[in-house]
């Protein structure tokens, strides 16, 4: 099997040993070239022909951001990782290197305690990536590979009415497939938007400002015991999962620090199933671009509960693997191309708020 050949470029001798050594251990993996800067990086393109780039956001004479300009320019399609610091200029700029391009970011283990836990770290984040963004096989060949997960319902649209809270969880590939569909949102959209993005603490917050000064909506990081409001749109905090409690007439938001799910907090599957718990069958859930099978257990429930289940579709995502399965499962009721979630989901709600109840029938 041809192995994925790594340029990893960052200003640190350090970090490049560590992701060199980290990536070395893996037989699908093989590190071409490393660069100590942006410059030596270009030219190395030509000489080691890169599968993907790992590039470090700041570095002297010509920092990530530069360097990934002129990759889109002169090889739009080659997948780039951003290596990133975890602070609020780490946040800022991996933002921003999302949007000119970059297919997924990890950010640098800190206080890890050693080099053989960085490492370990590095291996077990970074190199599942590479193989996802190089066509590691994300999504399922076979739907029954799950065992009991998948019991192959018939996917249908919900005729339950109306629909009072639409859902959407992703992750590599989401930061910019939500700059895609929540902007188009219109600003009388009458029911509340909570979103689960795989991120860490205070990228989070800075998403939800990039998207809040974008979309025709008011966009903001949840807050523990914030009311859900129409209208609205919630983004899962980094390191806490995000689910809804009734008290009385009126649904709360709350984060939690409980354990991960599928290695991820937030999680989706744990937002879908809170969801499915307090709207069932008035819920429309959308799942996104992204590594892994979060949010298939969620979807179930969901489906279970008899709401509607929109997936993102393979040649649109960045990564098929979580849309990937809730299609394999067969609950999907619409499989869509990036640029159609938006009119889709507010016409599917639009529609259900138009027409008068009627009883969901299992």
């Amino acid at each position: 099997m041809k192995r994925i050949r790594v340029l990893v470029v960052d200003d640190s001798v350090v970090i490049r040993r560590i992701v060199r050594d980290a990536l070395a251990e893996d037989p699908a993996l093989e590190v071409c070239g490393v660069a100590a800067n942006g410059r030596i990086a270009l030219s190395l393109i030509k000489q080691c022909s890169p599968d993907i780039v790992t590039l470090d956001i700041e570095m002297p004479e010509m920092d990530g951001l530069e360097v990934l300009r002129h990759l889109r320019a002169s090889h739009p399609s080659l997948p780039v990782i951003m290596f990133s610091t975890l602070t609020q200029r780490g946040a800022v700029a991996t933002l921003e290197a999302l949007s000119l391009g970059a297919r997924d970011y990890v950010t640098k283990p800190a206080n890890v305690g050693s080099v053989t836990l960085a490492i370990q770290t590095i291996r077990q984040e970074l190199a599942s990536k590479i193989k996802a963004l190089c066509g590691g096989g994300e999504a399922p060949a076979h739907p029954r590979s799950a065992g009991p997960l998948f019991s192959t319902p018939a996917a249908r649209l919900s005729i339950a009415r109306p629909i009072e809270i639409v859902a959407i969880g992703t992750s590599t590939g989401g930061p910019n497939a939500l700059a895609q569909v929540l902007p188009q949102v219109p600003r009388d959209f009458p029911v509340p938007i909570v979103v689960v993005q795989h991120m860490p603490p205070t990228f989070t917050r800075f998403l939800a400002e990039r998207l809040n000064g974008d979309c025709q909506l008011p966009v903001c990081e949840a807050v523990d015991n914030q009311s859900l409001q129409p209208g609205h749109i919630f983004i899962a905090p980094g390191d806490f999962h995000l689910e809804l409690e009734t008290r009385g007439t009126h649904v709360h938001l709350r984060t939690r620090r409980t354990p991960a799910e599928n290695s991820c907090r937030p999680a989706v599957d744990v937002l879908f199933r809170s969801v499915a718990n307090v709207f069932r069958a008035r819920s429309l859930a959308i799942i996104m671009t992204g590594m892994g099978q979060d949010g298939l257990r969620g979807a179930l429930q969901l489906y279970d509960a008899g709401a509607t289940i929109f997936a993102q579709d393979e040649a649109s995502s960045v990564v098929w693997g979580m849309p990937g399965f809730v299609v394999q499962a067969g609950i999907a009721a619409r499989v869509l191309p990036l640029p159609q979630i938006a009119m889709e989901l507010v016409r599917h709600v639009r529609e259900s708020r138009r027409q008068p109840e009627i009883a969901h029938v299992h």
